[in-house]
């Protein structure tokens, strides 16, 4: 037997049991992994309050995680038992062991600890479909990027600045704002004591950024798009403070003919060629030293529930990690 974190009833932290499984042997084409490290994220928050709800109940959350595999299914030939892998995208995260597709691993490269690639896959492919993707950001780009000092944030920010771009960050205290200058940006805006639509307009000479990433949310809608320049991009990711409320298209047209785009990480890596390729090009900017990733908090397994106490309190900085 081994344990599991369940989710029995949308709620808080304190619907977080800690329980035991069976996680039994892996079918065609799926590994068994011994985690080493589990990332927590803010989309693990959403689906056990129920704000993504799930298609049944109970269910294990967690998006993201890293080990070794115990067991290949029939089929596998690409992996061998005890090699360290890491996945982001797949539900049952919070676990002990878990069963998972093999075409959903990645190998985690020599060099890499196992705690940094249970922090870097899904914050790490991200930041890659951000930057890389969604829009293609280059020296001539300059960007504002909320909650620089996240987990996303640190990592978008450092990758962004080590393209050429301006990075302009947003956060919630003086220690996040060293935390997001260390970490790639060139202007920190403090949100909670300065209008950060009049800061950034000041920081580009008032003709706003060319990209806004948002995953904040209602706090920062619709002020994000008086921060663009015409024909800007709002990129909508997240929803740490609550959903954005709803609005007329028109608003778009109004502020300048600005775009809108609301991706989910699931949809870059759906196919395993897009999966690989997406992972290689996060870890060769890691390789490279254009990104390091700080593991700030860790916490136990069973601890689950403290550990999204921290994170929805804005108590926690860079990334965080649940050790079995």
């Amino acid at each position: 037997m081994t344990h599991v974190i369940r989710v029995h009833e949308y709620g808080g932290p304190e619907v977080l049991k800690w329980e035991e499984a069976d996680v039994g042997e892996p079918g065609p084409g799926e590994i068994r992994i011994k985690q080493t490290a589990i990332g927590l994220n803010f989309i693990d928050a959403y689906m056990r309050s129920g704000l993504y709800p799930q298609d049944e109940l109970p269910f294990i959350p967690g998006t993201e995680g890293a080990g070794f595999s115990t067991a290949l299914g029939e089929g596998v030939r690409a992996l061998k038992v005890g090699r360290r892998v890491a996945y982001a995208g797949h539900m049952g995260g919070y676990a002990e062991e878990r069963l998972i597709a093999a075409d959903r691993v990645v190998r985690i490269p020599d060099g890499v600890s196992d705690e940094t690639a249970a922090a870097l896959m899904l914050k790490g492919m991200t930041a890659q479909y951000l930057l890389r993707q969604i829009f293609r950001v280059g020296p001539n780009t300059t960007l504002l990027f909320h909650a620089a000092a996240g987990g996303v944030g640190t990592i978008a920010c450092q990758w962004a600045s080590s393209l050429g771009a301006t990075v302009i960050g947003t956060v919630g205290s003086a220690g996040k704002a060293l935390i997001a200058r260390s970490h790639g940006c060139a202007h920190v805006i403090n949100y909670l004591e300065e209008d950060f639509v009049a800061k950034v307009q000041e920081y580009t000479n008032g003709e706003g950024v060319d990209v806004v990433y948002d995953s904040v949310g209602k706090d920062t809608f619709p002020r994000s798009l008086d921060c663009l320049k015409p024909r800007g991009l709002w990129v909508s990711f997240g929803q740490s403070s609550g959903p954005c409320p709803e609005f007329r298209i028109n608003l778009l047209a109004q502020k300048g003919s600005l775009l809108a785009t609301r991706p989910m990480l699931w949809d870059f890596i759906t196919t395993r060629k897009d999966l690989v390729s997406t992972a290689n090009d996060l870890f060769a900017v890691l390789k490279k030293g254009a990104v390091k990733v700080s593991v700030n908090q860790t916490f136990a397994l069973k601890e689950a529930a403290k550990a999204h106490q921290a994170m929805e309190g804005r108590q926690t900085t860079g990334s965080s990690v649940l050790i079995p």
